[in-house]
């Protein structure tokens, strides 16, 4: 669909928007009073606290599942989706979802894309064809372990892996990384254990059909955003190589590495392997297939440049082995990685970011390296380009490589300084921000560090605020996800905070079912009340945006969620 220029209603206020999301700050409120993990509750954080309390427009709106394209409302929302809802102003099937949906149905099964890598006995694809050593290749499943259903969900491996013995794939092997961060922290057995009895059923001689390698999600393979390649090249050694540690099943790789490293949560885990006859059972080889069943982009595309890129100058990759690779779903639509994907993502158009770009209006967007990708690429419907070069302006700045818990606050004093510099420069109509913080040190369990990061974007807040109100510019605080207000895991019967054997909380790492906040500050804020929108969400906020800054939301938008006061 061709986008037009915007049209004004000369309604709007004087000066710029600044929208800020605090990455993984949701609202606890109401829930089980005195909860001891709300690291928001417990920070010193005048400024959130006192524009939730006291703006002049003060929401909460929801974050996740149906509210963001995920298929229920039992779903958490996250980074990615959360950021295309806000920069579309409309919800679109996510992830989960699609891939749901073509699973469930069997469309993916009929594809040409899984025919052409699997297929069936009438109808053999590459896994069911002999190689040129004259033995079929091996199938091998590579992607996160857990029923978090944000980058991935153990059911579609299972069933992929029933649809590859039903088509007659004689090897299977799968590569599990280890979750802990989006389901509970040290749940990785579960998992193990649910994929091992699938295995064994299929394959009654546990020879063709096995665990071949691991580890924790945050030690290996699934980095981002360029952020930490190394952790990349240990995936790489690890599940092409088999250059890891040996054990003979992946139940006694976990257990090992708990006994050695007391505390030691699932996302943290040590590589491994399984081994044999003192080999590995499964390393990747020239012409075997490789699916990564991740369906979220973000910690795939680092991986399946890996194996897709010829001159990929990363890391050396030995051995440099040539596969038949596809991810779940394409994870960079603009660079096309990986080339060949299992399920088409969702369809996002007529974005903000390209309305506001065809009226001639000047935007900038700005986060550390960590979220760069959602105020950019996830914020303009999954579009690594710009839609014009000199109407928008994107700046990062490279986060720190190391464990977020040490150091907090991250690079929000420096985002807070590249934010105000350019709304100082009055060069920009509308200015978006993300602090990662809330989600990313959330993500760690330790609390007392979730407090410390809460702090340090309060911080940056009462600085960028202050700066808003001397430029004459309207401000908005939100959140794309809960996240570090929930940060001790609760019982699911009686609410209350659960406790280990040794007395101490249960940290939860994973996104929340919370809603977030949603204000608005500034000049000329006065003349807007909220329209009362029934559900408000995040796919709210462009239109919110358009109204502030007197146009209209163009056709299909969901609703602002303020209007002009009628008096």
């Amino acid at each position: 669909m061709t986008v037009s220029p915007l049209r004004s209603n000369g309604k709007g206020i004087k000066g710029p928007v600044v929208l800020v999301i605090m990455d993984g700050v949701g609202i606890h409120a109401g829930k089980n009073e005195g909860y001891p993990g709300n690291a928001l509750d417990l920070a010193n954080a005048p400024t959130i606290k006192g524009l939730i309390q006291n703006a002049p427009i003060s929401l909460q709106i929801r974050a996740h599942g149906r509210a963001v394209g995920m298929p229920s409302d039992d779903d958490m929302g996250n980074s990615e989706v959360g950021h295309n809802a806000i920069g579309a102003g409309r919800i679109f099937d996510q992830g989960a979802k699609l891939v749901g949906k073509a699973i469930e149905s069997g469309k993916m099964f009929e594809d040409d894309r899984w025919m052409g890598l699997i297929g069936r006995p009438d109808r053999p694809g590459i896994a069911l064809k002999p190689t040129s050593s004259g033995k079929r290749p091996v199938v091998h499943f590579l992607g996160l372990l857990s029923d978090g259903n944000v980058h991935s969900h153990i059911d579609h491996l299972i069933t992929m892996i029933r649809k590859s013995h039903e088509a007659g794939v004689e090897q299977v092997r799968v590569h599990i990384l280890l979750d802990g961060r989006d389901v509970n922290e040290v749940s990785a057995l579960d998992y193990v254990e649910k994929l091992e009895k699938t295995l064994a059923e299929l394959d009654a001689s546990g020879k063709n059909y096995r665990i071949a390698s691991g580890g924790g999600r945050m030690n290996i393979t699934m980095d981002r955003y360029d952020a930490n390649w190394p952790m990349v090249e240990k995936g790489w050694k690890t599940h092409v190589a088999g250059d890891a540690p040996g054990f003979a099943s992946a139940k006694e790789a976990i257990e090992s590495a708990r006994q050695e490293k007391p505390g030691i949560i699932d996302q943290d885990l040590p590589p491994f392997v399984i081994v044999e006859d003192g080999k590995p059972v499964g390393t990747i080889q020239d012409e075997d297939i490789v699916v990564f069943f991740n369906f979220r982009g973000d910690r795939a595309i680092e991986l399946s440049r890996a194996f897709t890129e010829e001159s990929f100058d990363k890391f050396d990759r030995k051995p440099a082995v040539k596969v038949h690779f596809a991810g779940m779903m394409e994870y960079d639509g603009d660079l096309k990685i990986p080339p060949l994907y299992l399920v088409p993502p969702p369809d996002i158009d007529r974005t903000l970011s390209e309305y506001m770009a065809v009226s001639g209006l000047k935007t900038y967007a700005m986060s550390e390296t960590q979220k760069f990708g959602h105020v950019t690429y996830f914020w303009n419907g999954n579009n690594s380009q710009k839609f014009d070069d000199q109407l928008e302006v994107w700046e990062e700045i490279p986060s720190d490589v190391i464990p977020f818990e040490q150091k907090p606050a991250m690079k929000a004093s420096e985002i807070t300084d590249a934010l105000i510099r350019a709304l100082q420069s009055g060069e920009f109509v509308f200015l978006r921000a993300n602090y990662a913080n809330g989600d990313m040190v959330g993500h760690t369990g330790v609390l007392q560090a979730a407090i410390d990061s809460v702090e340090a974007v309060d911080a940056g807040l009462a600085r960028l605020k202050k700066a808003c109100d001397e430029a004459g510019a309207v401000l908005i605080v939100t959140a794309d996800h809960g996240n570090c207000e929930e940060m001790i895991e609760s019982d699911k019967k009686t609410g209350e905070p659960k406790k280990k054997k040794d007395g101490t909380y249960s940290a939860k790492t994973s996104h929340t079912l919370n809603p977030v906040p949603f204000v608005i500050t500034g000049n000329g804020v006065e003349n807007f009340q909220s329209s009362e929108t029934a559900e408000p969400g995040l796919s709210n906020i462009a239109a919110t945006v358009l109204t502030l800054l007197g146009y209209e939301a163009p056709e299909g938008y969901r609703p602002s969620l303020i209007r002009l006061r009628s008096n």
